[in-house]
């Protein structure tokens, strides 16, 4: 029997379902966003970088913390009101990285967020907030400069804006689209390794979707680009935030049209057909060569498991 709980259907995906209402048409209201920041039911996350601040519990670590706490932590980059969460203030703060060893001497964690995911040290309903959290905060570190004309920008809009000091250009966050697909041809699958995996996981192959492509362009152009193969057919499937830095994992089932394989090892460490079978057993940490697939906090597990239990979703 499988150790991972019957995610089909449900599709339980890390980072999203959160809770926090994001209120597009009040945060560039000042006097809204001042009265959170003067209330003490308000609350925010504290990112160094990639890594969250955590304190410690006896069962999950809690990553809110009152702003008058969070003050204490040192001066921050950038301070951004992600939005509400019953009607209290949720916002995240930037810090620099010469403090990390100073809050754990004060008995806190600094975890980065893939770990925090990976081995589940907050409430799952914690992870939408510290991904927005973390994309937006990378998103101001990497735009401190106006794109039109070079002059320093600022943050406006609670932090969802930059505006330019110099020409008034107006700078909104980015979010990177990325296609992940798995390629089939009937009872069998393409699936990858890169050099970065944990040792025997394999997984879907993915890509940036580039200037002026479809959704269905990139997959099919990834995939040749890739392995080799030749698609037709693309089925949406469902799509994931991928805060790493900031992305929308896009998840698809591409339909082979050719079936050689021609490995591009300058991206890939390698990629092979698998049958339905084999797939079934690397999920159940089954396959006699310890092969595995990826962890349900990836979309790329809910791809490949919904293939496997024949979900409707073969390309």
């Amino acid at each position: 029997m499988s150790r991972y709980p019957d995610f089909v259907g449900t599709l339980q995906l890390a980072f999203t379902g959160g809770r926090i209402e994001r209120e597009p048409g009040r945060r560039r209201d000042a006097g809204w966003c001042a009265a959170l920041l003067a209330d003490e039911a308000s609350r925010t996350y504290a990112l160094i970088g990639d890594q969250a601040v955590l304190r410690k519990s006896e069962a999950r670590a809690e990553p809110l913390f009152t702003l008058a706490e969070a003050a204490t932590f040192g001066a921050a980059h950038e301070q951004v009101l992600l939005g509400t969460d019953e009607g209290s203030g949720r916002f995240a703060i930037g810090l620099d990285r010469a403090v990390a060893d100073e809050l754990k001497r004060r008995g806190l964690l600094v975890v980065d967020i893939r770990s925090i995911a990976i081995q589940g040290l907050v409430p799952a309903g914690h992870l939408p907030g510290l991904a927005a959290a973390k994309a937006l905060l990378v998103w101001h570190a990497r735009h401190r400069f106006c794109s039109v004309c070079g002059a320093p920008t600022r943050l406006a809009e609670s932090g969802w804006r930059r505006d330019c000091t110099a020409c008034d250009a107006l700078h909104f966050p980015r979010t990177d689209p990325v296609v992940i697909m798995l390629a089939t041809d009937g009872d069998r699958c393409v699936l990858a390794r890169q050099a970065h995996f944990s040792l025997n996981m394999w997984s879907c192959l993915a890509g940036f979707i580039e200037p002026g492509e479809s959704i269905e362009e990139a997959a099919r152009r990834e995939t040749q680009e890739e392995v080799g193969i030749a698609c037709g057919r693309v089925r949406y499937f469902a799509s994931q935030p991928w805060p790493f830095p900031m992305s929308l994992m896009i998840g698809c089932y591409v339909e082979a049209l050719s079936t050689a394989l021609t490995v591009d090892h300058s991206e890939l460490e390698g990629a092979r057909w698998f049958a339905r079978d084999e797939v079934a057993a690397m999920i159940d940490l089954h396959h006699p060569e310890g092969l595995t697939a990826p962890p349900p906090w990836a979309i790329a597990h809910h791809i490949i498991r919904a293939w496997v239990e024949d979900a409707g979703a073969s390309g």
